[in-house]
């Protein structure tokens, strides 16, 4: 599994809205409001055998009222 961190930008009055169908879908291990730029960090693992920006395209930018998204990778822990 390839763990990504994906922040979330909603538009205004959007984010519980958003919060909740992310929750629903159970694709985010974690999910955090959050401040500054971004309302939203989610925590996916996503398989091995998954296109990470077709999984992201298909499972979390389809929702209404996300307006940004920012993917970050990450890499083996030290």
């Amino acid at each position: 599994m390839q763990c990504v961190f994906v922040q979330i930008r909603c538009k205004p009055g959007k984010t519980y809205k958003v919060a909740d169908a992310i929750y629903n879908r159970e694709i985010a291990s974690e999910l955090y409001s959050t401040s500054g730029d971004f309302d939203l960090l989610a925590k996916l693992y996503i398989p091995e055998d998954q296109d990470i920006g077709k999984f992201i395209n298909d499972h979390i930018l389809d929702i209404p009222g996300i307006s940004r998204s920012l993917t970050t990778l990450t890499f083996r822990a030290f």
